[in-house]
């Protein structure tokens, strides 16, 4: 079963056209969805999620069409949005019943062994009587992703996940979004590149609602071997080097910026060619300066 989206569009009523004939297709496996803020990603995950309409274009999970069959399609459905909200004071244990009876798990023992089992998981289970208030950013992620995987869906979608958490609890929750995305679809949206590396197969750069890149991470970085070039340079040179050279991104080292430049010859002697990486292909395809 995959997931095809044909000339997806939608224009907010302010005028923003957050999808602009939007075409992927996403196969079982984890599916790293890249771009900067506000560049349509959401959009397209509610959409995908059964949450909004588009205007047009079409979507298809398998069999299924997901813009009128949705009650259907959200039986297949996991969905962490980016802000997952709860009854703060309900435990663990009681929030997972909660919501697999809205999901349709009717049986009280086949509903407590799926939860409990979901909490083992997660690694929760030792904490499922505990409010989920009291729970630190990573655990209340992992929570997000059990609520997310109780019915065994076919689709999980996670909507900037890792954002706020600790370099620890990142690591747990790449092995748990990993290990889930061996057997069914899982998208994963994100600006931050190093999700997209380290979990993706294959992924899409979005930028002002529209693909810019889909494909193999690997596939674009190897599509700008030869055409990265790096250079430190004096702030006070920055205007100039940005006037003169396609300047795709800058960061501070030691106090000065070091540049990257995408040319396909040498800019000047003074610069050295790198291999590129991933955030090379972000920032050449959504061309924002940072």
């Amino acid at each position: 079963m995959d997931l095809q989206i044909h000339n997806l569009c939608k224009t907010y009523a302010n005028g923003v056209r957050a999808l602009d004939h939007v075409s992927l297709s996403i196969p079982i496996g984890m599916y790293g969805l890249l771009g900067p803020n506000g560049a349509g990603k959401s959009t397209l995950m509610r959409t995908i999620a059964t949450l909004q309409d588009a205007d047009s274009g079409s979507i298809t999970l398998g069999p299924l069409n997901v813009l009128t069959q949705k009650q259907d399609v959200r039986r297949l459905l996991g969905y962490l949005p980016q802000e997952f909200g709860v009854y703060p004071r309900t435990s663990a244990s009681e929030m997972l019943d909660h919501l697999a009876i809205l999901k349709g798990m009717t049986n009280r023992r086949e509903r407590r062994e799926a939860v409990d089992a979901m909490l083992e998981r997660v690694n929760l289970f030792q904490h499922r009587k505990k409010a989920i208030s009291s729970y630190s950013g990573g655990m209340k992620q992992r929570f997000g992703i059990a609520q997310a995987l109780l019915g065994n869906p076919q689709l999980v979608i996670v909507d900037e996940p890792t954002a706020g958490l600790d370099p620890g609890e990142r690591n747990r929750f790449y092995n748990l979004l990993s290990e889930i995305g061996e057997n069914i679809i899982v998208i994963l949206s994100t600006h931050i590149v190093q999700d997209v590396k380290e979990l993706c197969s294959h992924m899409a750069i979005i930028n002002l609602g529209q693909v810019k890149y889909s494909g193999p991470p690997q596939a674009a970085e190897d599509a700008l071997q030869g055409r990265i070039w790096q250079k430190s340079i004096s702030r006070s040179e920055l205007a100039a080097h940005r006037e003169k050279y396609n300047v795709i991104s800058t960061k501070l080292v030691a106090g000065r910026p070091l540049i990257h430049v995408l040319s396909d010859a040498c800019p000047d002697e003074n610069f050295l060619s790198v291999s590129p990486d991933l955030e090379d292909v972000f920032f050449s395809q959504v061309q924002q300066v940072v």
